[in-house]
């Protein structure tokens, strides 16, 4: 016999899995420094810090402008630079760093190699060794699941013995090894190679596999299977990513110094998140195609395991990849095909665009 008042019909509200992370912050208060907080992992992550209580501190050189800060840039400090010319006040009365500054995938590696190298490589090692100095010892570094391409098909953990291909999982590759060295002078540094990461963000980008599956399934109404899609990823969304960067700020020092931990939600094949999309999509009334192509020179093809962080730290990543999807929906105009294409949410066309019209508007300002 059921309650007076319920219904059999009525549906059971639906209750997020929780991922792991504290209910609170252990020391809220404390002023953290995130390097690349207008990027789209940080646009994410800077308001969950200042949800959980802590201050928190910017360094950014703006390549997106100001509006992913828009609605926090009351309640952070802003510093305006790059990280390779970080001022020595950055770190002024910081507790701790998240460091994800830098250019983030293999496109924007490639086309500036020696800037990826300054910025993943160098800068890496220069704010690990400033930490030190500074007696700042807690730094969270994103690094990325892309070291493992090139492995041999299978599960991957972090002892995998690594190769890694192409400037951008070099660069990630040197400042792993950079502040592990650092952790035997005193520096806490925990690494987190993360899975390609899906999701919404303030500072959006439609350059990642299941955010670039829900564009062209908008602009498109067809969603291209390079080499039919069978390839394999870990994916993660950008809110479990940001949880996984507090969390492992937050963990013991005993358990994390100098530890590498991958962070994904699963392993999905490129032809799963593409029926994915097609299907939630579809629900919107709009048909969508799914067209195999030719595989390309060069794919990406390698699958990980997330339990060492799930067994040593207690984090689990909770958000699915239909979750993500339905979130991406709800938040963008999926009529407005101006936003869809706009170069500023695509890592690779934006600084094209900007070195092309660095040379203009530097002109431009001469001559006021």
């Amino acid at each position: 016999m059921h309650e007076i008042g319920t219904s059999f019909n009525e549906p059971a509200p639906y209750v997020r899995r929780g991922n792991g992370l504290a209910p609170s912050a252990p020391e809220p208060g404390q002023l953290v420094l995130v390097t690349g907080g207008g990027g789209y992992i940080g646009g994410v992550l800077v308001e969950r810090l200042l949800n959980r209580g802590y201050r928190v501190r910017v360094l950014d050189r703006l390549y997106w402008g100001h509006g992913p800060l828009t609605g926090v840039s009351d309640r952070i400090e802003l510093v305006e630079a790059d990280v390779r010319e970080m001022p020595a006040s950055a770190l002024d009365g910081v507790d701790g760093v998240i460091h994800l500054a830098g250019l983030s995938n293999d496109p924007t590696a490639e086309y500036a190699p020696e800037a990826n190298w300054q910025m993943n490589a160098i800068a890496t090692e220069t704010l690990g060794r400033n930490c030190l100095d500074r007696d700042v010892q807690r730094l969270v570094f994103a690094s990325s699941c892309s070291l493992y391409d090139g492995l041999p098909p299978g599960m991957h953990d972090e002892t995998a013995p690594i190769c890694p291909r192409g400037a951008y999982a070099t660069s990630k590759r040197y400042g792993e090894e950079a502040l592990q060295t650092l952790a035997n002078e005193g520096l806490c540094p925990v690494i987190l190679r993360n899975g390609t990461v899906y999701g919404y963000s303030p500072r959006m980008r439609f350059d990642l596999v299941v955010n670039t599956f829900v564009k062209d399934a908008l602009l498109r109404s067809e969603l291209l299977l390079h080499g039919g899609g069978w390839m394999w990823r870990p994916l993660v969304d950008v809110s479990d990513v940001s949880d996984a960067m507090i969390a492992a700020y937050e963990a013991p020092a005993a358990l994390v110094r100098g530890e590498i931990f991958n962070v994904l939600h699963s392993n999905y094949q490129i032809r799963e998140l593409a029926m994915l999309v097609a299907g939630s999509v579809q629900l919107l009334g709009r048909s969508v195609t799914l067209r195999e192509t030719p595989a390309p020179r060069l794919t990406r093809d390698y699958e990980c395991s997330n339990m060492k962080l799930a067994s040593t730290v207690g984090f689990q990543p909770a958000r699915s990849v239909v979750e993500a999807i339905s979130g991406i929906l709800s938040r963008i105009d999926v009529e407005d095909c101006t936003m869809l294409s706009d170069p500023r949410y695509y890592n690779i066309r934006w600084l094209e665009l900007l070195r092309e019209l660095t040379p203009q508007i530097d002109q431009y300002k001469a001559t006021l």
